[in-house]
């Protein structure tokens, strides 16, 4: 390498060094700043308030929201399988007329793109796939558990959705709802 080549590479180094010792000596940090600030200065000297004392919430949660406990989690529920037995066993804790409007929204949001707006199969993804429709006299026989069960733990080649449609209450609704579309379609439905 020539001799003014590496002479020029250790002027800019030297002088890239010595930039950062002024940047470093002269620029304050973010916490010299704060208290320049008036407002932060106040809050330093002010009296600590913990508004949570005594542990409880002033408003109740907003409907949908996830219980910081995990109340209703159960985190090991993810790597239990359910046969066709156990799955045939599970009873649905939700009315069926309770919340199908919420059931179709999940339902649009989620089942939609492969089995279609009416169960058929003829969803955007689902002819792609194959998805199987679900306004069949077999699929009108599943119980309630094993529809449930499907929805939660995934079948084939569908995934899981529980980790999705994350309420216990809602997994149910979408089976709610599409007992009502096998019922509008078939003409009874389970």
């Amino acid at each position: 390498m020539p001799r003014s080549l590496s002479r020029a590479i250790l002027l800019v180094a030297g002088l890239g060094v010595a930039g950062c010792g002024w940047w470093y000596n002269d620029v304050p940090s973010p916490d010299d700043l704060m208290y320049t600030i008036p407002w932060f200065d106040h809050m330093l000297g002010s009296m600590a308030v913990s508004p949570y004392e005594s542990g409880s919430v002033p408003h109740t949660p907003p409907p949908g929201s996830v219980p910081v406990t995990g109340g209703e989690i159960d985190w090991l529920d993810e790597w239990r399988v359910l046969n066709t037995t156990t799955a045939d066993a599970l009873v649905n804790p939700v009315g069926r007329t309770d919340g199908l409007a919420r059931g179709e929204e999940l339902y649009g949001t989620f089942c939609a793109l492969c089995h279609g707006a009416t169960g058929q199969g003829d969803g955007l993804v689902g002819r792609k796939l194959g998805a199987p429709s679900l306004m069949t006299p077999r699929a009108a026989g599943f119980s309630d558990g094993y529809l449930y069960s499907i929805v939660r733990y995934g079948r084939g080649i569908m995934a899981p959705y529980g980790d999705k449609i994350f309420r216990q209450e809602d997994r149910w609704r979408v089976v709610n709802y599409l007992r009502t579309l096998q019922a509008d379609q078939l003409g009874g439905g389970s």
